[in-house]
Protein backbone atom coordinates (compact mmCIF):
# COMPACT_ATOMS: atom_id res chain seq x y z
CA UNK A 1 0.00 0.00 0.00
CA UNK A 2 1.41 3.39 -1.02
CA UNK A 3 0.86 6.03 1.70
CA UNK A 4 3.15 8.80 0.47
CA UNK A 5 5.26 9.96 -2.44
CA UNK A 6 8.21 12.31 -2.48
CA UNK A 7 9.48 13.28 -5.89
CA UNK A 8 9.55 15.76 -8.74
CA UNK A 9 6.48 17.01 -10.57
CA UNK A 10 6.86 16.16 -14.25
CA UNK A 11 3.42 17.26 -15.45
CA UNK A 12 0.38 18.77 -13.78
CA UNK A 13 -3.24 19.53 -14.56
CA UNK A 14 -6.00 20.64 -12.17
CA UNK A 15 -7.23 17.05 -11.72
CA UNK A 16 -3.93 15.14 -11.57
CA UNK A 17 -0.14 15.32 -11.47
CA UNK A 18 2.62 13.05 -12.70
CA UNK A 19 5.23 12.62 -9.98
CA UNK A 20 8.61 11.08 -10.80
CA UNK A 21 10.02 9.05 -7.90
CA UNK A 22 13.36 7.29 -8.46
CA UNK A 23 12.75 6.84 -12.17
CA UNK A 24 9.12 5.72 -11.83
CA UNK A 25 6.33 8.08 -12.95
CA UNK A 26 3.11 7.96 -10.88
CA UNK A 27 -0.21 9.50 -11.87
CA UNK A 28 -1.80 11.01 -8.76
CA UNK A 29 -5.30 12.50 -8.71
CA UNK A 30 -5.50 15.72 -6.69
CA UNK A 31 -8.08 18.24 -5.51
CA UNK A 32 -8.20 21.78 -6.88
CA UNK A 33 -6.98 23.05 -3.50
CA UNK A 34 -3.92 20.80 -3.67
CA UNK A 35 -3.31 21.86 -7.28
CA UNK A 36 -3.31 25.55 -6.38
CA UNK A 37 -0.89 24.95 -3.47
CA UNK A 38 1.53 22.68 -5.34
CA UNK A 39 5.12 23.90 -5.35
CA UNK A 40 7.12 23.67 -8.54
CA UNK A 41 9.79 21.00 -8.51
CA UNK A 42 10.00 18.61 -5.57
CA UNK A 43 6.81 17.70 -3.71
CA UNK A 44 5.72 15.42 -0.87
CA UNK A 45 2.19 14.06 -1.12
CA UNK A 46 0.15 12.04 1.35
CA UNK A 47 -1.42 9.26 -0.71
CA UNK A 48 -4.67 7.35 -0.53
CA UNK A 49 -4.13 4.16 -2.55
CA UNK A 50 -7.40 2.69 -3.81
CA UNK A 51 -7.29 -0.78 -5.36
CA UNK A 52 -10.20 -1.95 -7.49
CA UNK A 53 -10.68 -4.87 -9.87
CA UNK A 54 -9.93 -2.74 -12.91
CA UNK A 55 -7.52 -0.11 -11.55
CA UNK A 56 -5.14 1.02 -8.85
CA UNK A 57 -5.72 4.71 -8.18
CA UNK A 58 -3.56 7.16 -6.24
CA UNK A 59 -5.12 10.26 -4.67
CA UNK A 60 -2.67 12.81 -3.33
CA UNK A 61 -2.92 15.54 -0.69
CA UNK A 62 -0.47 18.13 0.63
CA UNK A 63 -2.27 18.20 3.98
CA UNK A 64 -2.98 15.24 6.30
CA UNK A 65 -6.33 16.67 7.35
CA UNK A 66 -7.49 16.79 3.72
CA UNK A 67 -6.50 13.13 3.34
CA UNK A 68 -8.38 12.30 6.56
CA UNK A 69 -11.49 14.03 5.22
CA UNK A 70 -11.19 12.16 1.91
CA UNK A 71 -10.79 8.78 3.65
CA UNK A 72 -13.74 9.47 5.97
CA UNK A 73 -15.95 10.47 3.02
CA UNK A 74 -15.16 7.19 1.22
CA UNK A 75 -16.72 5.27 4.13
CA UNK A 76 -20.13 6.80 3.35
CA UNK A 77 -22.41 4.62 1.24
CA UNK A 78 -22.80 6.19 -2.21
CA UNK A 79 -19.75 8.45 -1.96
CA UNK A 80 -16.91 7.40 -4.22
CA UNK A 81 -13.51 8.91 -4.89
CA UNK A 82 -14.85 11.41 -7.46
CA UNK A 83 -17.45 12.89 -5.09
CA UNK A 84 -14.99 12.85 -2.16
CA UNK A 85 -12.43 14.69 -4.31
CA UNK A 86 -15.12 17.20 -5.38
CA UNK A 87 -15.81 17.94 -1.70
CA UNK A 88 -12.07 18.36 -1.03
CA UNK A 89 -11.89 20.71 -4.04
CA UNK A 90 -14.82 22.79 -2.81
CA UNK A 91 -14.05 23.07 0.92
CA UNK A 92 -11.01 22.95 3.18
CA UNK A 93 -11.35 20.36 5.96
CA UNK A 94 -12.06 23.07 8.55
CA UNK A 95 -14.67 24.73 6.30
CA UNK A 96 -16.35 21.38 5.72
CA UNK A 97 -16.27 20.66 9.46
CA UNK A 98 -18.13 23.96 9.96
CA UNK A 99 -20.68 22.94 7.29
CA UNK A 100 -21.22 19.62 9.09
CA UNK A 101 -21.45 21.33 12.49
CA UNK A 102 -24.05 23.79 11.17
CA UNK A 103 -25.94 20.96 9.38
CA UNK A 104 -25.94 23.19 6.26
CA UNK A 105 -27.50 20.95 3.60
CA UNK A 106 -27.43 23.77 1.00
CA UNK A 107 -23.65 24.12 1.41
CA UNK A 108 -23.19 20.37 0.88
CA UNK A 109 -25.37 20.55 -2.25
CA UNK A 110 -23.04 23.22 -3.72
CA UNK A 111 -20.53 20.44 -4.36
CA UNK A 112 -20.79 19.17 -7.97
CA UNK A 113 -22.39 15.72 -8.10
CA UNK A 114 -24.26 15.92 -4.78
CA UNK A 115 -28.04 16.14 -4.70
CA UNK A 116 -30.41 16.59 -1.76
CA UNK A 117 -30.54 12.88 -0.88
CA UNK A 118 -26.74 12.46 -0.88
CA UNK A 119 -26.27 15.73 1.02
CA UNK A 120 -28.62 14.53 3.76
CA UNK A 121 -26.83 11.17 4.00
CA UNK A 122 -23.43 12.90 4.22
CA UNK A 123 -24.63 15.19 7.03
CA UNK A 124 -26.05 12.26 9.00
CA UNK A 125 -23.01 10.01 8.52
CA UNK A 126 -20.48 12.75 9.36
CA UNK A 127 -22.22 13.91 12.52
CA UNK A 128 -19.40 14.52 15.03
CA UNK A 129 -16.70 14.53 12.34
CA UNK A 130 -16.21 18.28 12.84
CA UNK A 131 -14.77 17.62 16.31
CA UNK A 132 -12.45 14.96 14.83
CA UNK A 133 -11.19 17.51 12.28
CA UNK A 134 -10.56 20.14 14.94
CA UNK A 135 -8.71 17.64 17.14
CA UNK A 136 -6.61 16.26 14.30
CA UNK A 137 -5.51 19.72 13.20
CA UNK A 138 -4.88 21.11 16.69
CA UNK A 139 -1.13 20.61 16.42
CA UNK A 140 -0.61 23.61 14.13
CA UNK A 141 0.15 26.99 15.76
CA UNK A 142 -2.57 28.71 13.72
CA UNK A 143 -5.17 26.39 15.28
CA UNK A 144 -3.92 27.32 18.75
CA UNK A 145 -4.55 30.98 17.92
CA UNK A 146 -7.92 30.01 16.44
CA UNK A 147 -8.90 28.21 19.68
CA UNK A 148 -7.72 31.10 21.86
CA UNK A 149 -9.64 33.61 19.72
CA UNK A 150 -12.71 31.37 19.89
CA UNK A 151 -12.53 31.26 23.69
CA UNK A 152 -12.12 35.05 23.87
CA UNK A 153 -15.14 35.64 21.63
CA UNK A 154 -17.17 33.08 23.56
CA UNK A 155 -16.46 34.96 26.79
CA UNK A 156 -17.89 38.06 25.10
CA UNK A 157 -21.20 36.23 24.64
CA UNK A 158 -21.13 35.17 20.99
CA UNK A 159 -22.49 31.75 19.98
CA UNK A 160 -20.10 28.98 18.88
CA UNK A 161 -21.76 28.81 15.45
CA UNK A 162 -21.30 32.54 14.79
CA UNK A 163 -17.73 32.43 16.14
CA UNK A 164 -16.74 29.49 13.93
CA UNK A 165 -18.29 31.13 10.88
CA UNK A 166 -16.48 34.42 11.53
CA UNK A 167 -13.11 32.87 12.39
CA UNK A 168 -13.13 30.63 9.32
CA UNK A 169 -13.35 33.79 7.18
CA UNK A 170 -10.37 35.40 8.94
CA UNK A 171 -6.87 35.20 7.50
CA UNK A 172 -4.67 36.19 10.47
CA UNK A 173 -2.47 33.78 12.36
CA UNK A 174 -2.13 35.49 15.75
CA UNK A 175 -4.81 35.56 18.41
CA UNK A 176 -5.20 39.33 18.84
CA UNK A 177 -5.62 40.05 15.13
CA UNK A 178 -7.99 37.08 14.74
CA UNK A 179 -10.21 38.48 17.52
CA UNK A 180 -10.23 41.95 15.92
CA UNK A 181 -11.08 40.56 12.46
CA UNK A 182 -13.78 38.27 13.87
CA UNK A 183 -15.36 41.11 15.87
CA UNK A 184 -15.65 43.18 12.68
CA UNK A 185 -17.29 40.22 10.92
CA UNK A 186 -19.57 39.41 13.86
CA UNK A 187 -20.96 42.95 13.77
CA UNK A 188 -22.18 42.34 10.21
CA UNK A 189 -23.70 38.88 10.91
Amino acid sequence: MIVGLKGTIEYKEPAFVHVEVSGVLYEVFISLRTFSALPSGEVKLFISHIIREDAQLLFGFLDKSEKALFMRLLKINGVGPKVAMAICSTYTPSQFATVINNKDIKAVQKVPGIGPKSAGRILVELNGFDEEMLLSSSSSPQTKAFNEASEALESLGFTKTAITKALSACESSDTATLVKEALRLLQTL
